[in-house]
């Protein structure tokens, strides 16, 4: 191959590359149009919901007191049992409380339970935000603070979020002063619960105690009048029909009252403060004669003194 015909090759094979290179490149932007790009869709990274959190705060501002801190007694979700180990700072909060109120005996502490109505609950209070105060006022009670200055109240907060199951500080305070007249309540609450005691009907070895909401707000009042009278206490009595040796019958009835009694004790009633025994048979309200009227006769009742 000569000279002349080796730069003829070169110069047709260069030709035809820019005209391959305008054509796969640069027609594109000749016409109008533009490539095609690849959309990238970004996927949203899940935020987690802030959980709430209440603080441990109380305040009397006729008499200059107050307290705050960030922390407060905790809950995990469904239950009413206060979760340890409580925070040192709190445990300092309820010191100064109790100096305060020993210091000012017509004070009393409010305490208000939250709860959610996701949360489960069957307990013997109204409902579990009841069942915490009353927790807390346990734990109160625990540290020195007398019962007689602590008032127990329940509220519904469906906005309350969990942190990993637990709720932070379901739990609100106040101090209010106590009526002079709550010991003419006191005595019509006493009066009312032993002319119409809790009656409760079930079987030995039986694993739950189902109440109805009346039930439950009569176990509140027990509750109540245990905290606020010298000497109270909430009395739990098995009955048995008349079926069997009397012995045996005897027995049974405080096996039944002294499993209602664990029952108080799970929910929040001091057990120094529950007296259980048993009448067995001697004292049947109908005819053992009958099928319904001996059902009636096996019983437990749960009054005061």
């Amino acid at each position: 191959m000569t000279k002349s015909k080796f730069w003829l090759w070169a110069i047709i094979i260069m030709i035809i590359g820019m005209i391959l290179q305008w054509y796969l490149c640069c027609r594109t932007a000749d016409t109008g149009a533009e490539p095609q790009k690849q959309e990238v869709v970004a996927t949203p990274t899940p935020t987690k919901p802030k959980f709430t959190s209440y603080p441990f705060s109380f305040e009397d501002i006729d008499k200059g007191f107050a307290f705050k801190n960030t922390y407060n007694i905790d809950f995990n979700a469904s239950s009413f049992d206060v979760l340890r180990p409580v925070q040192m700072d709190v445990k300092q909060g309820i010191v100064k409380l109790e100096e305060f109120l020993a210091a000012n005996p017509d004070r009393a502490i409010d305490i208000t339970g939250y709860y959610t109505e996701q949360e489960v609950y069957n307990g013997s209070f109204p409902n579990l935000g009841i069942a915490r105060a009353n927790a807390v006022k346990n734990y109160f009670v625990d540290k020195g603070i007398s019962s007689k200055q602590i008032n127990t109240f329940g509220a519904l907060r469906n906005e309350m979020i969990p942190e990993d199951g637990i709720y932070r500080g379901p739990v609100a305070y106040g101090i209010s002063v106590i009526d002079n007249s709550e010991a003419d309540a006191l005595k019509k609450l006493g009066d009312t619960i032993r002319a119409h005691p809790l009656v409760l009907y079930f079987k030995t070895g039986q694993a739950s105690i189902s109440l109805t909401a009346e039930e439950r707000q009569e176990i509140a009042d027990i509750s109540r009048y245990l905290d606020k009278v010298d000497g109270a206490k909430t009395l739990v009595t098995g009955h048995t029909d008349n079926v069997g040796r009397r012995k045996n019958n005897i027995a049974l009835g405080q096996e039944r009252a002294e499993f209602a009694k664990m029952y108080l004790i799970k929910n929040g009633i001091p057990a120094d403060k529950i007296d259980a025994s048993s009448k067995g048979p001697d004292e049947p309200v109908a005819s053992n004669n009958s099928k319904n009227g001996r059902a009636k006769n096996r019983r437990t009742v749960i009054t005061i003194n």
